[in-house]
């Protein structure tokens, strides 16, 4: 199974992941080329060669609307209650470097202060040339953002306003790895466990918490740690691309490495102050699963399935039902829940939100699996998906049922 391990020892930025992809594809100079061909408006991107304790790799360098990345807070987000009201979150991106302090005014005369909303950014990410699929996955990665400045200033995502600037710099960076991951293409997507710094960052309106409430929105359910650097080392875009594209959190497997990417942050720190990838074969095998289970004799029917939809809705790995007898002999329905370590409490909250259950009991499991993917294949009677799964030296592959139902009535 090919699969990619991103290590982030010293937490993530949008930049770090994108130099650290570009080293993982073996050609640098042609990944700047393909990223600069996107067409994302007024942004240019640039790799260089960067040293970190010694270490050497690759910093990401992206010019948005004339400006270096670094030299703005990035993620600036308004509410505009009227002409003049303002309120500036502090959710800046990249290179680890939580020095800034800026002002409106400041904004204002050196680089025309213009907001984006998140209708304006669909716009642009719809409009570039990049595959659908990229489309979608950076639109999500965006998404996640939005919804957590919105819930970290209550207010709706259609009130939330970023600076120009640090806008197409976000969006710079979430459509860069989207492009680069669906170059690299791999199987699975482990991350290690996110270190977030600790302390307190500076911003034109007050001195706010490490990791940012933003952020801290975002990597709820998802490992983390605040490690011994103090400072910002977890950004929002960092945490959102690796919230969505991650299969799972944890250690690095036993696997034979291809390739290793060095992303470098700008910020010098006593710790080499970088973002590392392996990629490279794993066996389909070892993954580790939560087994949730609890019984039920007060559930109709429809209560039961309601709440089974709910469960795989959320991403349950799998949910089913069996018939047992409880006490008094009442029938009851012993519902079995297996999901990822990292959303245990979350799916628990979810059980006793939309189940009758007063009680759940949980096991660690380990579990064989082949690895899965889809293939489309044409017939006389139209494309039809199929389900190839591969692994321990055995090769399946089963039609899609509901293809093969629409074809057979499509005569």
């Amino acid at each position: 199974m090919k699969t990619l391990y991103i290590e982030c020892n010293m937490g993530a930025a949008g930049d770090m992941l994108l130099a650290s992809l570009a080293e993982l594809t073996g050609d640098v100079k042609a990944c700047e080329e393909k990223l600069n061909s996107l067409g994302i408006p007024d942004v240019t991107y640039n790799f260089e060669k960067s040293v970190k304790c010694g270490i050497e790799g690759t910093h990401a360098r992206v010019v948005a609307l004339g400006v270096e990345e670094d030299e703005h807070m990035h993620e600036h987000e308004h509410h505009h209650h009227d002409h003049e009201e303002h309120e500036h979150s502090h959710e800046h991106e990249h290179e680890h470097d939580h020095h800034h302090e800026h002002t409106h005014e400041e904004h204002t005369h050196d680089h025309h202060h213009h907001h984006t909303h998140m209708s304006d950014i669909v716009n642009i990410i719809s409009g570039l040339n990049v595959s659908d699929k990229v489309k979608q996955n950076a639109l999500a990665v965006y998404g996640l953002i939005a919804e957590a400045e919105s819930r970290a200033h209550g207010k709706p995502v259609s009130d939330i306003h970023f600076h120009e600037v640090g806008t197409m710099d976000a969006v710079a960076d979430i459509v860069g790895v989207c492009v680069l991951l669906k170059q690299l293409a791999p199987d699975r997507i482990i991350v290690s466990p996110l270190a977030t710094g600790f302390g307190q960052v500076k911003c034109a309106h007050g001195i706010l918490p490490v990791p940012a409430p933003a952020t801290a929105s975002i990597i709820e359910g998802i490992p983390s740690y605040s490690g011994s650097v103090e400072g910002e080392l977890l950004t929002p875009t960092g945490a959102a691309l690796l919230k969505y594209f991650a299969d799972s959190f944890g250690q690095r497997p036993v696997m034979a490495v291809s390739g290793t990417g060095y992303g470098m942050g700008k910020k010098d720190f006593p710790k080499a102050n970088m973002l590392r990838t392996f990629l490279g074969d794993s066996e389909g095998e070892g993954d580790k699963v939560i087994e949730l289970r609890f019984n039920v004799d007060d559930m109709t029917g429809e209560e039961t399935g309601y709440a089974t939809g709910v469960l795989m809705e959320n991403g349950a790995l799998d949910v089913f039902t069996t018939p047992v007898f409880m006490k008094k002999n009442r029938p009851g329905i012993l519902f079995t829940v297996l999901v990822k370590p990292e959303d245990k409490e979350r799916f628990a909250k979810l059980i006793f939100e939309n189940t009758t259950t007063i009680g759940i009991r949980y096991n660690e499991m380990d579990r064989f699996r082949l690895d899965r993917r889809e293939e489309k294949v044409m017939t006389k009677y139209g494309e039809i998906s199929v389900k190839v799964t591969e692994g321990f030296g055995v090769t399946k592959a089963k039609p899609e049922y509901d293809d093969i139902k629409k074809a057979i009535h499509n005569g």
